[in-house]
């Protein structure tokens, strides 16, 4: 057999060779997932997926590495948690309640990244002819939410505990901000929750009763979670996740009109309503959506509602064993 010259400089020691090997397979596990879609709760019909819409739209998850087809809405609490821990990427951006109550109850899914960290986007409405004008005006009326353990349940649960009425305002769950629509037209309910861009699109017919940022002061809303065996399997399709995320964050605080215009585009609005949208939640809170990063002190109110809704009991909670902050770029991560 004739001998092969090798180039000057062709020769590699072993070691090198299995650190190039291990390279390229570490770099085939990073693409090597499957394309799916994310889990976002009330995706397209709230403030908490448009981050997501914007970095699909400007190729932020291309560029992380990550297939992403599109995503998966669902009405909020557990219903979230099991479309996620579901989905091809169990991974999803949920509400924070949810996520304590299902890991107490034992899923085996860790908190990965902050979400929403503000109320900005909150209120209670009721229809033109209603007459309330404050949360202290409900006594005897009712209230619908979401959904058990939801966001819009502990922070009902939290203002209405706050000015002394938990006992005194029946409240129900009515899905959906187009089930609790249909729940007030049909007199099922006094007041029910309303978020951006939903009340920009329909303020017409209807009239705010109070603001959750009127008793309730700021509070994470949603966190990104993921199934724990996933995580360890697939960290860097994770951390190209939060990363494309962030990229999205920062540009709509840079470019508010196109971003505008990617979610006019991705939930089916008119560019006006989602521009309104925007500049309603980033005016009262420039850091209403954050870049993942975590504000445990408004975490650990939400344990307080936690409590009040009977999800978990009361007593110490450990954020550190439900919480992995290694996926986040170091500048914001905690600050031991």
């Amino acid at each position: 057999m004739m001998a092969v010259d090798k180039p000057v400089g062709s020769v590699r020691p072993m070691h090198f060779i299995r650190a190039l090997g291990m390279s390229a397979l570490l770099a085939a596990a990073a693409v090597n997932v499957k394309a799916a879609s994310l889990t976002v709760t009330h995706w397209g019909d709230g403030m908490y997926g448009v981050p997501f819409a914007v970095a699909l739209e400007k190729g932020y998850f291309k560029e992380e590495k990550v297939d992403v087809t599109g995503f998966i809405t669902s009405e909020g609490g557990g219903t979230s948690i099991r479309n996620a821990m579901a989905s091809e990427i169990p991974y999803g951006e949920v509400a924070l309640p949810a996520a304590i109550a299902a890991i107490k109850q034992g899923v085996d899914l860790t908190i990965v990244h902050g979400g929403v960290q503000s109320l900005a986007d909150l209120m209670w409405v009721q229809l033109k002819t209603g007459n309330i004008t404050g949360i202290k005006e409900m006594k005897g009326r009712t209230l619908g939410y979401s959904s058990p353990k939801s966001t819009t349940d502990v922070i009902s649960t939290i203002a209405l505990n706050r000015v002394g009425l938990l006992n005194e305002v029946q409240r129900k769950p009515v899905g959906s901000s187009s089930g609790m629509l249909t729940s007030l037209q049909q007199g099922a309910v006094d007041v029910g929750y309303m978020t951006e861009p939903s009340y920009s699109a329909k303020k017409a017919g209807l009239k705010i009763a109070f603001r959750a940022s009127d008793v309730v002061p700021k509070e994470t809303q949603t966190v990104g979670v993921v199934r724990t065996d996933y995580l360890k399997a697939h960290p860097e399709a994770i951390r190209g996740i939060i990363a494309a995320r962030r990229k999205a964050v920062q540009y709509m605080a840079a470019h508010r009109e196109e971003a505008a215009q990617i979610v006019a585009r991705e939930y089916k609005m008119e560019p006006a309503i989602a521009a309104s949208a925007i500049n309603n939640v980033l005016d009262t809170d420039a850091k209403y959506w954050s870049e993942g990063g975590f504000d445990y002190p408004s975490m650990q109110e939400v344990l307080k509602g936690l409590v009040l809704v009977k999800a978990i009991p009361d007593g110490p909670f450990d954020w550190t064993k439900i919480v992995d902050e290694s996926l986040l770029p170091v500048d914001l991560r905690t600050k031991k």
